[in-house]
């Protein structure tokens, strides 16, 4: 049905149509006969799925990126769509409208995108608000954090230290971002003494409200695809150190080379989608073989179909998220690639999910 329907859609403006999808959620949000509508459509329960990962249980290992919900207005809805953890954000301190627009280009061709949002958010205090009940969700909510476009990096800490103030009674995770293509000098944090010294930082932060009695979360942290492989064996090893409890890898990329020729080419942002599939999954990989016995790993990048799932779950992925393969997939997305899932892990004599984590990695 969505097939049917797309080509309509894609007609319309892409970040229109964005909103028009939030605003029609909102309407399910506090809904329960609308939730368990979803539920009934969207969901596939089977144990087998099931993953336990920092002392709670994802129901399924496909989740929602953040960037969808980016004010965490809809996290209930989306998790009755059959995900099974919803990440929200990312939020900074203060709200921003981010980029100008356009700012989110579709490339068909190629089932990618191209955006340069820049976090545009309403800020985590409003955010906060909208959490308060995210003890009642069926599935873990990430929270993803990032800095204003106004803040210099040497003072960066200091935003996402404001965000962690604000937000660290909610949520089930958090996601330090420093790998967003669209808020300048964002990546220059990745630079690995810098990048110790933000987790650092965000650390001490986090135990500095455990103290007064918050409960502890997961701190993870999210990776561009575009860093060398020495830089990204120093980035992991080294946030691994410092105490990260997982990787997120990986963000968009400023690559260009599987979309020349087509008229968003040029555009300005990160890339998406189809382009991405095979590089995320090498780079989980690769992570997986340098700390993959030390913290958990989320694969993001490319995933349109189970096959792409449990290929990067075979790469070290113990979650896997999705996002731009919605907008070319639609809603069922996730049930989709879950009972493709199921068929993958039967052909292949694994009696559980967990038993597929890393296997191609370890051969």
């Amino acid at each position: 049905m969505y097939k049917l329907i797309r080509k309509y859609l894609f007609q319309m403006d892409t970040e229109e149509i964005h909103e028009r999808t939030v605003d029609a959620l909102k309407l399910v949000e506090d809904s329960a006969p609308g939730k368990s509508l979803l539920r009934m459509m969207f969901q596939v329960k089977d144990e087998r799925l099931a993953t336990k990962l920092w002392g709670m249980t994802f129901p399924n290992p496909v989740g929602l990126a953040a960037g969808f919900d980016k004010n965490a207005e809809v996290y209930h809805a989306l998790g009755a769509l059959g995900f099974g953890f919803v990440e929200v954000g990312t939020l900074t301190p203060q709200g921003q409208p981010g980029n100008p627009r356009p700012r989110l280009f579709r490339l068909p061709e190629h089932e990618a995108i191209i955006n340069r949002m820049g976090f545009n958010n309403h800020g985590a205090y409003l955010a906060s608000q909208h959490l308060v009940d995210y003890a009642y969700s069926d599935v873990p909510i990430g929270i993803n954090i990032g800095k204003n476009k106004v803040t210099p990096n040497e003072e960066a800490a200091s935003d996402y230290i404001k965000c962690l103030d604000m937000l660290y009674s909610y949520g089930h995770y958090f996601v330090i971002n420093i790998s967003s293509p669209n808020t300048p000098n964002l990546r220059d944090l990745q630079e690995t003494e810098s990048m110790r010294l933000l987790v650092r930082a965000v650390r001490e932060k986090a135990a500095e409200m455990e103290a007064r009695g918050i409960q502890k979360k997961p701190i993870l942290l999210k990776v561009a695809p575009d860093m060398s492989d020495e830089h990204m064996r120093d980035v992991v090893q080294g946030a691994v150190e410092e105490g990260i409890s997982g990787i997120i890898a990986t963000n968009t990329t400023l690559s260009r080379e599987a979309v020349q020729g087509h008229h968003y080419a040029e555009e300005a942002g990160g890339l998406s989608g189809k382009p991405l599939t095979e590089r995320s999954t090498a780079w989980v990989k690769e992570i997986y073989q340098e700390v993959g016995d030390k913290v958990p790993i989320i694969g993001v990048g490319g995933i349109f179909t189970g096959e792409d799932a449990y290929a990067k779950i075979r790469a070290g992925a113990s979650l896997v998220q999705v996002y731009t393969g919605m907008i070319y997939q639609g809603p069922g997305i996730s049930k989709q690639i879950n009972k493709k899932l199921l068929q993958l892990l039967k052909r292949d004599g694994f009696s559980h999910i967990s038993e597929a984590v890393g296997v191609d990695a370890r051969s």
